[in-house]
């Protein structure tokens, strides 16, 4: 994939290019970012870049690969033998061994193409014993190979490694780039897509995880589940709406997946009423295809509710997503449902949270209320 064909991530595409052309591009580089913003596809473009046989320029980009010669099409199959793909395992780790016939590969000149790129996928998954192992490569670089470690979570690999790897950070998409990436390369239908991409956090791979009938009418009834809390004092009420969100809407998917998704709409939907109620840039808002509905919400959340709504909706989520076990869950949630007169409720895990979250967005929170 050439860098002009790759979505968003515009100054650092432009940064790889440019010391491409110049010949800066460091032996060895640290891209971390989020979990599915495409970071796979800036280092492939790196590797087609380095091995084009027909480069080509731009005002923005004065080094990029054409995309159709033979190194860029065996590059693009992933059948070149030069560009050296390392990932985790079954058990989630990238062993020694792994690493070691790697060194050895790279101890050659590459018989085919100018440059070996040798891409660590999720290189924090790298065991420490395989971090040193690799690390003595890293100190002295082969002259023809080009390491690019991969990594959401660049804190997990150890110092040294690190401070071999000048960082590079490649940041979220927005929804917009987002959209684009599933219209393009899924078909999606253009509304749908923008349902998707509202509540995928900025990651093309949250957005393709999740079904888009599920996450548009997931989103369909958060803004109604929204619109009324903002309205509603009646603690039966709340009840009512988190078992709104406590359904399944479509087939396949578990209780603690269904919740995950209604929290994460609400979670886009509040963070655009935030940057609406204090008049930031629209241009971020993620939610912006509803129009007037998000104006309407934007209208019953002042910005303190919104961060507390956002704030409840981000600790349902961090529990629901290091699968929180039972006990955990229930205090969490019974910690968001305590009043001034001091309220439990028995619900399944997820309803707990998401009756938790109700209670944080409805418009008064001192009621008492009975689960029977």
């Amino acid at each position: 994939m050439p860098f002009r064909a790759i979505t968003g991530h515009r100054r650092l595409v432009a940064l790889l290019s440019r010391a491409i052309a110049q010949g800066t591009l460091p032996p060895s580089l640290l891209v971390a970012g989020p979990e599915g913003i495409g970071k796979r596809r800036l280092a492939m473009a790196v590797a087609e870049t380095l091995n084009c046989l027909s480069p080509v320029e731009s005002p923005d980009l004065p080094a990029d690969a054409c995309g159709a010669c033979a190194q860029c099409t065996r590059i693009a199959r992933g059948v070149h033998p030069e560009i050296l793909i390392v990932e985790p395992d079954d058990k989630g780790s990238i062993k020694t061994d792994v690493v070691r016939g790697i060194n050895e590969r790279v101890a050659y000149r590459p018989f085919e193409g100018r440059r070996r790129v040798v891409v660590i996928d999720k290189a924090d998954a790298l065991e420490p014993q395989a971090q040193n192992a690799l690390l003595k490569t890293l100190e002295e670089p082969p002259s023809a190979t080009v390491f690019l470690l991969l990594t959401s979570a660049p804190d997990a690999l150890l110092a040294t490694v690190r401070s071999r790897c000048p960082p590079l950070r490649a940041g979220r998409l927005t929804a917009t780039e987002v959209a684009e990436i599933l219209v393009r390369e899924t078909g999606m239908d253009e509304r749908e897509a923008r349902a998707v991409a509202a509540s995928a956090d900025g990651s093309v791979g949250l957005a393709l995880e999740a079904a888009a009938g599920d996450v548009a009418a997931a989103r369909t009834v958060a803004v109604r589940v929204l619109h009324q809390a903002a309205r509603s004092a009646d603690p039966r009420a709340r009840i009512d709406l988190a078992k709104t969100l406590s359904g399944k809407t479509g087939t396949g998917v578990s209780e603690r997946e269904q919740a995950t998704v209604y929290l994460r709409a609400l979670a886009s939907l509040l963070r655009d009423v935030s940057v609406m109620s204090t008049r930031a840039d629209a241009g971020v808002l993620a939610n912006v295809d509803l129009g007037p509905g998000l104006e309407d919400l934007a209208r019953s959340f002042d910005s303190e509710r919104s961060v507390r709504a956002f704030t409840a909706v981000d600790r349902a989520l961090g529990a629901l997503e290091r699968n929180a076990g039972d006990r955990l869950a229930r205090l969490h949630g019974a910690a968001e449902m305590k009043t001034r007169n001091g309220v439990l409720c028995s619900f399944p895990k997820p309803q707990m949270l998401i009756l938790g979250v109700v209670i944080r967005t409805s418009a008064l929170e001192h009621s008492r209320v009975s689960c029977r």
